[in-house]
């Protein structure tokens, strides 16, 4: 077990070259974690800025301002951590009285300490609880219940529609099935179940069988895509003249948000197409020169093999 960050920035170095300091920044990190990329944008930004995190999880936020108050005094910008769900964004900032914000960043990836650590029941190499709540202490909802309580045809949705697993009905009666003998209260009951729902041809393709299911109960417990959802419209409304937005995502369902999103705020005209002018006056929002999502290099997959799946995007507001 671990209780210490040892957070790797993905794409960091990309995320940091679209960000231009100027007197007064304010950036805000909406999935501050560890503070990895917050401190190195921190140290770029100077004593004229202030940095913000967000996060609902204690470890992360003692974690993150031990990282960020090591900064030179000299050197050190203003520092506010915020803590809450990324999808409160909009009252956390009015609570803090913040006029605007010229940076937000999100990190969507679960971080490694949450994954390591067996008795939050994020990982299905780990035996323990069946948990995967974010933050145990505002949360009630845990895998547990949602594994013995569901019933098939809810499971089965969760499971394809959060994973696109391809044995989701399967994986979801043989969960039925099992509880219906004893209540599944660990992880590795769950694997072994997954497992044996799964033939053995599939199971020789690709990565661990119970990858899919535990990603999409995550994804469920915590309300991860509403979240992601609510937290995109906040920032792009906080966002000052010229504000940048940065998003790393980590599966398809989030990089779908995220796309959605953003061309929705960059392409706004309800015209009908045949008009050869735009008439109802709904101006962009947001605008990106950055088309297609920007992976990691060969270099970073080497070096930290977490970030593979990795996707940034980045939009401007206008």
């Amino acid at each position: 077990m671990t209780n210490e960050y040892r957070h790797i920035p993905v794409l960091l170095t990309e995320c940091l070259s679209h960000i231009q300091p100027k007197p007064g920044f304010i950036f805000v990190d909406a999935t501050l974690g560890g503070a990895g990329h917050s401190f190195e944008i921190a140290k770029r930004l100077g004593k004229d800025a202030l940095v913000i995190g967000i996060d609902q999880d204690d470890v992360a936020i003692a974690a993150a301002g031990a990282k960020l108050m090591s900064l030179p005094e000299e050197i050190r910008p203003q520092i506010k951590i915020l803590k809450g769900n990324f999808s409160e964004t909009d009252r956390l900032l009015t609570e803090a009285e913040i006029p605007h914000v010229d940076a937000f960043l999100f990190d969507l990836g679960v971080s490694s300490v949450q994954i390591d650590t067996p008795e939050r029941g994020f990982s299905f190499k780990e035996d323990g609880p069946l948990d995967m709540r974010m933050a145990p202490s505002k949360q009630t909802l845990t895998a547990q219940e949602i594994i013995n309580t569901y019933n098939a045809a809810d499971l089965t949705r969760i499971i394809r529609d959060y994973s696109d697993e391809k044995w989701a009905s399967r994986i979801a009666k043989f969960i039925v099935e099992a509880r219906s003998v004893k209540p599944i209260t660990t992880s590795f009951e769950l694997v072994e179940i997954i497992k044996a729902a799964i033939p053995a041809s599939a199971r020789r393709l690709g990565g661990h069988p119970a990858k899919r299911t535990f990603q999409a109960l995550r994804i469920e417990v915590n309300g991860e895509l509403d979240a992601l959802q609510t937290a995109l419209d906040a920032a792009i409304k906080w966002l000052s003249s010229g504000g940048i937005i940065e998003v790393i995502s980590y599966h398809s369902l989030e990089d779908r948000i995220v796309k959605d999103t953003f061309n929705r705020y960059i392409d706004r005209c309800v015209c009908p197409p045949d008009l050869p002018v735009c008439t109802c006056g709904r101006m962009p929002i947001l605008t990106s020169s950055v088309k297609k999502p920007i992976l990691p290099t060969d270099e970073e997959l080497h070096e930290n093999p977490r970030s593979r799946s990795a996707k940034l995007r980045i939009a401007t507001r206008v």
